[in-house]
This record gives C-alpha cells, sequence and structure tokens, in this order.
C-alpha cells in the first residue's frame, strides 16, 4: 500500500490516492501513515475521507498531531480539534504554541471549550490533567431498563464500566456492563453495583493512576474532586499511554537529556560549549583510560606467561568481551526494571544476588563451552598448543572456564550494583556504568585469567 500511495503521489494521481484510502480499512491505513514523511503524510490526510480522519488523528502520536495541525488550513484545524474527545484535546494543546492554543480554544464550541478548559485547569500530569468528563453517569434508583436507554443515548468513550452517583455527583458504586445485559429488565442499579469503588483524586500523580489500572486490571478508573464527586474518568489505553511516555522520560533523564526547567539537557550537550560537554563526559572517559591502564599492567605483569604460552593470548578477547557483554546486559535490565518499577529498593540485595546467581549459571554454561574450545584447541596443536601434553591441554581448559565463571559472575553483579550505586550519588548512570564496569571487569578478568594460567601451568614458564 505505502508503495502504490508514494508512486501516486509522485504521478500526482489524486484520485487513485483517495480510492484506495477509501477502500483499505482503518489499521491499514495507520501502519501505512507512519511509514511517511510530514509532507507526504499532511497530503495524504487531506485526501482521506472525512470518517476516517478523525480516527486516524486519534491514533497518531502527540509528535505526528502537532505537525499534522500545521499543515492543515485553519479551518480543517478546528474541526479536527472540536473532533477530539477533551483529554486527547488538551494533551495536543499542550504541546502546541501559546498563541495556536488561544486560537483553538476560541474556536471551539461553548461546550466543548467549557470542557477543555476545566481539564486544563487542572496541575500537569495528574488524573484530573488527563481524565476525560465525557462517560456515563448512573444513578442507584435507576432500572436496568431505563441504565441502557442512558448508555445507548449517550454512547460516550467507555461503557464496559459505569459508575453511579447521587444527585449531587457523589460516587456510590460501580455496574459493569455485563452485569447489566444479563440482569432482568426491572432490576434496580443499587441491587447490582459494587459500592467498593477504586477510585482517585484529580490531583494523583498521573503515573500513579497509570499503575492502579494496571496493577488491578481495571478498564477505568473513576477521578473525584475534594467533595468526592466524580468529574472524569480514566481509561485504560490513556494509561498505557502515561505509561509509555513516563518511561521514555525516565529513560532519558537516566541518559542525561531530560527536560530540565524551559530546556533539555540534549540540547546542551549538543550546542552548549565545550565545557559543558566536559563536564558530563570526560570524567568517566578518564576513569576508562585508567582503567585500561591497570588492565595494561596486569598483561604485563604476566609476560612471561604470554612468553611462554602462546596460546593463553587467544582466550584473552573471549574473557573480556563476555564479561562486558554480561556487564551490559544486566545494568540495561536494572534501568528497565527500574523505569517499569520492577525494582524494590528496599529489598535490592535480593535483586543483586539473585543476578549474580544468573551470572554464575551463565558462566559456568559459557565457561564449559570454552574450556572444552582450549582443550580441543591443545589437542590440534594450534598456536604452539602441540607442544602441551593432554593433561596441560586440560590445565589450560579449566583455566579458561574458571575466569570466565569468576569475570561473569563479577559483571553480572557489578553490572546490577554500579547503576544503583550512581543512581543513589545523584549521578548520571548512562554516562559512568559502562567505563566503570568495564574497568572493574577487565582488571579482575584479566587478574583471573592469567593467575589461574600461571598457577595450574607454572612449569611451562
Amino acid at each position: 500500500m505505502k508503495e502504490f500511495i508514494l508512486e501516486s503521489l509522485e504521478n500526482k494521481d489524486v484520485a487513485s490516492i483517495k480510492r484506495v484510502l477509501l477502500e483499505s480499512g482503518d489499521n491499514d491505513i495507520l501502519d501505512m501513515f507512519g511509514e511517511l514523511d510530514s509532507e507526504e503524510q499532511a497530503i495524504v490526510f487531506r485526501l482521506l475521507p472525512k470518517n476516517k480522519s478523525l480516527l486516524i488523528f486519534e491514533n497518531l502520536d502527540v509528535s505526528d498531531q502537532e505537525q499534522l495541525i500545521g499543515s492543515l488550513t485553519n479551518t480543517q484545524a478546528n474541526e479536527i480539534i472540536e473532533g477530539l474527545h477533551p483529554d486527547d484535546r488538551v494533551r495536543l494543546l499542550d504541546e502546541l504554541p501559546a498563541e495556536v492554543t488561544k486560537k483553538m480554544l476560541a474556536a471551539l464550541s461553548a461546550e466543548e471549550r467549557k470542557k477543555t478548559n476545566l481539564l486544563m485547569g487542572y496541575e500537569p500530569e495528574t488524573a484530573g490533567r488527563i481524565m476525560t468528563p465525557n462517560f456515563v453517569r448512573l444513578k442507584a434508583n435507576m432500572t436496568v431498563a431505563e441504565a441502557l436507554k442512558k448508555i445507548r443515548r449517550k454512547g460516550f468513550e467507555t461503557i464496559y464500566t459505569i459508575f453511579v452517583a447521587d444527585d449531587n455527583g457523589k460516587l456510590q458504586g460501580v455496574v459493569s456492563l455485563r452485569s447489566l445485559v444479563l440482569a432482568d429488565m426491572k432490576d434496580t442499579i443499587k441491587d447490582l453495583m459494587v459500592t467498593d469503588v477504586t477510585k482517585v483524586s484529580t490531583s494523583t500523580d498521573q503515573e500513579e493512576v497509570a499503575r492502579i489500572l494496571q496493577k488491578r486490571d481495571l478498564l477505568a478508573i473513576p477521578v473525584v474532586d475534594k467533595d468526592d464527586c466524580i468529574v472524569g474518568i480514566i481509561t485504560v489505553d490513556d494509561a498505557m499511554d502515561v505509561l509509555e511516555q513516563e518511561a521514555t522520560e525516565d529513560m532519558l533523564s537516566k541518559a542525561g537529556l531530560a527536560k530540565t526547567s524551559e530546556s533539555c539537557r540534549s540540547e546542551a550537550l549538543i550546542r552548549g560549549s565545550l565545557w559543558s560537554v566536559w563536564k558530563v563526559r570526560l570524567p568517566f572517559l578518564i576513569i576508562t583510560v585508567v582503567g585500561g591502564l591497570l588492565a595494561g599492567s596486569v598483561i604485563g605483569a604476566f609476560e612471561g606467561t604470554l612468553e611462554a604460552i602462546i596460546i593463553a593470548a587467544m582466550f584473552i578477547p573471549v574473557v573480556m568481551d563476555m564479561g562486558g557483554n554480561v556487564g551490559v546486559q544486566s545494568s540495561t535490565i536494572f534501568l528497565r526494571g527500574e523505569i517499569l518499577g520492577h525494582i524494590n529498593k528496599k529489598k535490592i540485595g535480593r535483586h543483586i544476588l539473585r543476578e549474580s546467581l544468573i551470572g554464575l549459571s551463565m558462566g559456568v554454561i559459557v565457561g564449559v563451552i570454552c574450556g572444552l574450545a582450549a582443550f580441543g584447541i591443545q589437542a590440534l596443536g594450534v598456536m604452539g598448543a602441540g607442544d602441551m601434553t593432554t593433561w596441560e591441554g586440560a590445565r589450560l581448559g579449566f583455566a579458561v572456564m574458571l575466569s570466565l565463571i569468576v569475570v561473569m559472575t563479577v559483571a553480572a553483579t557489578i553490572g546490577f550494583t554500579i547503576p544503583f550505586v550512581l543512581m543513589k550519588l545523584n549521578v548520571d548512570p548512562a554516562a559512568g556504568m559502562g567505563p566503570i564496569i568495564t574497568s572493574i571487569k577487565d582488571i579482575i578478568g584479566l587478574s583471573t585469567y592469567f593467575g589461574l594460567v600461571t598457577l595450574l601451568l607454572n612449569h611451562l614458564i
């Protein structure tokens, strides 16, 4: 589909594009749309059937929405903004320049402008800011027949979970659509509703709301004001968007790229002074240099071993690379787990122990494989190994195996520990953990390897 659209754009065959868009499913259009550049998106979006354009727009990322709005005429842009759900509208308006937001708000109908202003009155990144005021609200004394009639008439964002409130708007309970459908038409909502309702306030942090929805497998959660009156709901799809957004921001923060005040640290690193870049990056590079010199001194200290047992040099890259790979894996797993809330910092010792045991188990497997490889190389007589006896080849294999077990266990342990310690010290883990982990595992790995080779094959030196 993408190839056809691009070819039609090149040939300026507008009629063919309109025909394909009209015949294609929404998901196919969305998949294709995401593969176009901003200019192509703007052209194709204008050619979409009116009944599809809003649906496609709602499913785009905010950044793509922002670009599209800038390419549309004022009338087209106003129609799109008017058709959005209030929470989606506020999310987009938050990203637009203040002057553009002001014009967009002025163009809204009085009812939609009121709903939008209500949400924009709450603090950013709170439940009040991301909730939708468009929801079905039932009363306890309604019959099932009356409730279903109201649901059909309203047809709001979600009807699978429906909340019950009194005449003053105070939250009383919740009832599922399934319960309504299976109940007798004469039953009352009071007989069906559950009064123990999970709820959040308008000031609750959006990430906390998202985690509650995720943890309790809820489709929607009510948002109440200080008087316990329900003022909106947050649906699970909005919650997942929040978790994705928060995870991205946390990841950027840990990489030293999060927004600080009005600017982004990435801008400082890319466009800032040479001194500002040095401050972030040079200290850890110096650590790497020191670590490299120390690792080099380890090799120098065992120069006699290398001269006497040339084959020992063959396994230096294996020992160093395996430790590095395990360290990177462990640190990445820690950062992702910390971002997603899977790391309990009160039980960090248990997490580190588990990762150490995982490193040990992988070290045993890889160590046995490489140890057997070393023994096999001796048997084939590669790199001067032909002068070694079978027993000496077995000792070399044992040294390689044990070195890999040690270095992979250590790498897994420090890979999990170093980023935690750096975060505790308020030091950027993304810039610091790589050089520190590399330096430690290189020194320990090489020392262990050459120490074992020297110990086990001392008579050859």
